[in-house]
């Protein structure tokens, strides 16, 4: 009798035991499975404004406020920095094509906008750039209207182009080790090494633990030699990044090259843990390397401890642009097809400010652009850094306008005791002002264009339907307080109605990507 009661107590031990293993292990699974990145959660290790994703995705996104309406009694001044940034388009569609909504601070509505191309007109003269401007109704709101302003760079014949002096710094560390990391970069490079002209100079640093060079200036034709380095690279250790960084522009330092292209090209995900790698430091070392003529382009890569908001500082201080390799395909857009923009700077410091005419708009907002705002002081201010414009660009701006209704007297928000606003009637609905810096001068120059009344169509063009419908989106996918009444299958109608030419089907993905939206909504 006690052997059986010593049995029984030995079972229930064992499976009381196992019960609570089993439990664990389901626990386990609920809470290290694939995070819902729709749900964006805040870390108190997270730099201030910075969203992070969750304790098991520690991927940061800059917390940024939208644009609000402005009156142009009180405010008549617009005036903000060129962005010809496109990461946040790929990354968006990376989280769209892994079947999940993106956090909203990683839509970014301008890189959307500016991640296609428009029909805009070739610069004449020794401009360059062009200035289209168009103005139609808002399709989110029947009584406003949407104003664009486009700008077309000027195209380069590569063969004509300045030799470049390129360094590419290269995240090795163990982070990278993942098939859309590492990998992935190499097979980004080898589609670059392609581009290279016999007059090129290329160098690669790579850091993890420590920073090295591997490549010391070797020339753009030993294309053998620049592959078989790329080919070796393997991932492990920390990542230095600092480091890597000081080390990259020593030298582009060393062999730079005077009136050519001299650019650092960084490629990473962002996530620097060794020596410098809060923003503010790496931000002040790269400013002072950028007055010497050395530009920082930035390419990420990869998922779950993506640093979006730390590279896209870096470029914008670096005089240089951001992408998000996601696929080869875009590897292949950032890198082959649109190499001379990746490149090549037209006109660096380009500022817009835009003066509305309270006689025809009550109100006007931004839309996108929240963190390249400017004052309107800095417009004038040639010590003011703003963003570059790379060979054959187009940059979109648009702006969502409230007319003023006939017979109406605009009215400022404040009753000033010594000061009238008395506006002055014109036909024009704005004025359009750029000033920009050409890549080897210090002072600046300015180009000016008044909208008018006879540029309203009922009819938008494809540039501005097709851009509207991209804003839309993004609307959409920020939860906008100012979407209106904006719908997934209106955005899908705009983009196909005004789709226009598409030879590299990156309006036909779009569509793919907003029917993708609306499935997951």
């Amino acid at each position: 009798m006690k052997k059986l009661r010593k049995l029984w107590l030995v079972s229930v031990v064992l499976l009381t035991f196992l019960l609570t293993a089993c439990g664990a292990s389901n626990s386990d699974n609920t809470n290290t499975g694939f995070v819902q990145n729709s749900a964006p959660a805040m870390s108190s290790a997270a730099p201030a404004g910075t969203s992070v994703q969750s304790d098991f995705n520690s991927e940061e996104y800059k917390s940024v406020a939208e644009n609000n309406y402005y009156n142009p009694v009180d405010s008549p001044l617009s005036t903000f920095s060129i962005d010809v940034d496109t990461a946040s388009y790929s990354n968006v569609r990376r989280f769209l094509s892994d079947g999940q909504l993106p956090p909203t601070d990683a839509v970014r509505i301008e890189e959307l906008v500016n991640y296609f191309t428009y029909d805009y007109p070739q610069p004449t003269g020794n401009a360059p750039f062009s200035i289209t401007t168009e103005v139609s109704k808002c399709p989110w709101n029947n009584e406003h209207y949407v104003a664009l302003v486009g700008i077309q760079g000027k195209t380069m014949d590569l063969n004509k182009a300045p030799s470049s002096n390129l360094v590419f710094l290269l995240d090795v560390s163990g982070s990278m080790d993942e098939p859309n990391k590492l990998p992935l970069i190499k097979k980004s490079m080898d589609m670059l090494v392609d581009q290279l002209r016999d007059n090129d100079r290329i160098s690669i640093v790579i850091y993890s633990g420590s920073a090295e060079i591997v490549l010391d200036s070797v020339p753009g034709d030993k294309k053998a030699k620049i592959r078989k380095v790329i080919d070796s690279l393997q991932a492990g250790g920390s990542t230095a990044g600092g480091e890597g960084i000081q080390l990259a522009y020593n030298l582009a330092q060393k062999n730079f090259i005077k009136e050519g292209n001299n650019r650092v090209i960084l490629c990473t995900d962002g996530d620097f843990n060794v020596g410098i790698s809060s923003d503010e430091e790496l931000s002040k070392l790269i400013e002072s390397r950028r007055d010497q003529g050395i530009y920082l382009s930035v390419m990420g890569f990869g998922t779950g401890n993506y640093k979006d908001s730390k590279m896209e500082t870096l470029a914008d201080k670096g005089n240089g642009n951001y992408a998000y390799i996601d696929t080869l395909l875009e590897a292949n857009k950032v890198m082959a097809n649109q190499i001379s923009g990746t490149l090549f700077t037209i006109a660096k410091d380009v500022k817009v400010q835009i003066e509305f005419n309270p006689t025809k708009v009550k109100e006007y907002r931004l839309i996108g652009y929240e963190n390249r705002i400017l004052n309107k002081e800095d417009f004038k201010d040639d010590s003011k850094d703003a963003g570059e414009l790379g060979a054959g660009h187009t940059v979109t701006a648009l702006y969502e306008i409230v007319p003023t209704t006939a017979g109406a007297l605009p009215q400022g928000s404040d009753q000033l005791k010594y000061q009238k606003v008395d506006p002055k009637e014109s036909s024009e609905w704005m004025n359009v002002n750029l000033r920009y810096k050409l890549p080897d001068s210090d002072v600046s120059q300015t180009m000016t264009k008044a909208v008018t009344a006879y540029e309203f169509s009922e009819k938008p063009s494809s540039n501005l339907g097709f851009s509207c419908a991209v804003a839309e989106f993004g609307l959409l996918l920020k939860s906008s307080e100012y979407k209106g009444n904006s719908s997934y299958k209106q955005v899908e109608d705009l983009a196909r109605l005004y789709r226009g030419s598409d030879k590299d089907g990156y309006r036909g993905e779009f569509i793919q990507l907003v029917d993708m939206a609306s499935n997951l909504k």
